[in-house]
């Protein structure tokens, strides 16, 4: 591994550092981790790194973990001068670039599946993805036009547990829909329309499953909901319109995955 002392936060090699935002991408699929416990995880899960910007310290302590994942570079620097690269105070002592891992076929899915519609803050994809690695549905299938699990502000959210989670991207939800229904998953739908079923009444699904879930403003419409085998809603108390996508996704989750 190549240590490199860094004073200088205008070093070329550390522009993505600067560039790769929350939605920002490459053609050869870089990605920007922030965060000791993230970087560490993503290392942890043989994320494919670039190089790292950490601090001696971090360097010191995770050493071992840093040579056996296989780190060719890393640029070593106090906080200061890495605030001084990203344009903002940080308070990280590691960040990580790193390349997406390759896309997941539908037919390489495991048995339980999360879809998304069009997410549109990069933190509720986050919190998403955070709660299928914590209740073991590790399959997601997201537009491919909408926010990445691995952009910048949803690896930071999900604790990079992204890396745990095959993901594959769409073009069509309907016709992605169709074909997951063709591989014998039962898609069900979370939305709080008139004729849902409340989530306690839900019979739980046998064998492969699919939870589809809609933007955080418009929800699924009604195209998408007819291709479903189910629509539940989560009950609430009366005033209480709706929950974040995130949470509700966490609870539908939990009923499917624990009670089952």
């Amino acid at each position: 591994m190549i240590i490199i002392p860094v004073t200088d936060p205008d070093l070329p090699e550390l522009s993505p550092y600067r560039t790769l935002r929350d939605n920002a991408s490459t053609e050869d699929g870089r990605f920007i981790a922030d965060g000791e416990k993230v970087v560490v995880l993503l290392l942890r899960e043989g994320a494919e790194t670039i190089t790292l910007l950490a601090t001696q310290e971090f360097l010191q302590t995770h050493r071992a973990l840093i040579e056996e994942s296989g780190v060719k570079v890393c640029y070593v620097a106090d906080k200061q001068t890495m605030s001084a690269v990203v344009g903002h105070k940080v308070y990280l002592s590691a960040m990580m670039e790193g390349r997406r891992p390759p896309l997941c076929a539908l037919e390489q899915l495991g048995e339980r599946v999360v879809v998304t519609d069009l997410i549109s803050r990069n933190e509720n994809l986050g919190a998403i993805v955070r709660s299928m690695a914590a209740l073991g549905v590790l399959s997601l299938v997201a537009p491919r036009r909408g926010p990445h699990p691995f952009g910048r502000r949803a690896l930071r959210v999900s604790m990079g547990y992204a890396a745990m989670v095959r993901t594959h991207l769409y073009e069509d939800l309907c016709a992605t829909l169709r074909a997951l229904k063709s591989l014998g998953y039962r898609l069900i739908a979370a939305e709080a329309a008139p004729e849902a079923t409340p989530l306690q009444k839900l019979e739980l699904p046998q064998g492969r499953w699919a939870l589809v879930l809609g933007n955080e403003e418009c929800g699924l419409d009604a195209e998408v909901l007819s291709l479903c085998d189910e629509t539940v809603m989560i009950e609430m108390f009366d005033g209480v319109k709706s929950l974040s996508v995130s949470m509700a996704a966490s609870i539908i989750l939990y009923q499917l995955t624990c009670k089952g």
